[in-house]
């Protein structure tokens, strides 16, 4: 979540933009006053409505989801795309557990496979191809999720990286602030931004976030190296 307002774009296009989004369902409004109430990291509205246009867009049939919370991101996902599979994968059964409950009461929970576990140890035995991948967990495994995602998204595949610029912080370190996932973002924006196998942008939406579309194989999918 983007944090206090004016930290990404300037205070009074921030609110202008803000007025533009419609008014969400009964379900997401009640998922938002719960992520500011209890301090849980979810989807901006602005993101999560990015999340269900990126879906229905690319017509995803394979969606995967790395950082559930209380499934935010993950009904916006399988809502964009009323025919596809969304795969999350969430450390925290507890939170697993409450968004099956709002999946359920979306009533999308049947489309929704749930994987609890790290993502670092997950991703590696989860099966392809991926349409459409969103990224919203610990900072720091960014750049390994994108390297073990990548071999499973299908050329032309959709990945969306959200946090990107971490509440400004990555533009405009704090003096003698030392933090880990500002820093980790940093580097992994212009590890994004400069892979040969992707063409990628970021944009400041929400708090910042990274979009980008798998351009061709690895060689490791053509049997390589040769």
């Amino acid at each position: 979540m983007k944090g206090d307002p004016g930290v990404i774009l300037r205070p009074a296009q921030e609110r202008y933009l803000d007025r533009l989004l419609p008014p969400r369902d009964p379900l997401l409004a009640e998922m938002e006053e719960v992520g500011r109430r209890e301090d849980i990291p979810i989807s901006d509205p602005e993101v999560g409505r990015l999340l269900e246009v990126l879906a229905r867009a690319t017509r995803a049939r394979r969606i995967v989801e790395v950082g559930t919370a209380i499934g935010y991101g993950t009904l916006c996902l399988a809502r964009g795309a009323p025919e596809a599979t969304v795969v999350t994968i969430d450390p925290d059964p507890e939170r697993l557990a409450r968004a099956r409950a709002y999946l359920e009461r979306g009533g999308v929970a049947g489309r929704v496979e749930m994987i609890r576990g790290p993502a670092l140890e997950v991703l590696p035995g989860l099966a392809g191809p991926v349409d459409l991948a969103y990224v919203d967990a610990i900072k720091t495994d960014y750049r390994r999720c994108l390297d073990l995602l990548l071999p499973k998204m299908s050329v032309g595949g959709t990945l969306v990286f959200d946090n990107l610029l971490w509440k400004g912080t990555v533009a405009e370190p704090p003096e003698g602030d030392d933090d880990a996932s500002a820093d980790a973002l940093r580097a992994f924006n212009g590890y994004l931004m400069i892979h040969p196998q992707l063409r990628a942008v970021v944009l400041p939406l929400g708090d910042g976030v990274g979009l980008a579309t798998k351009t061709r194989p690895l060689i490791s999918e053509l049997g390589g190296p040769f």
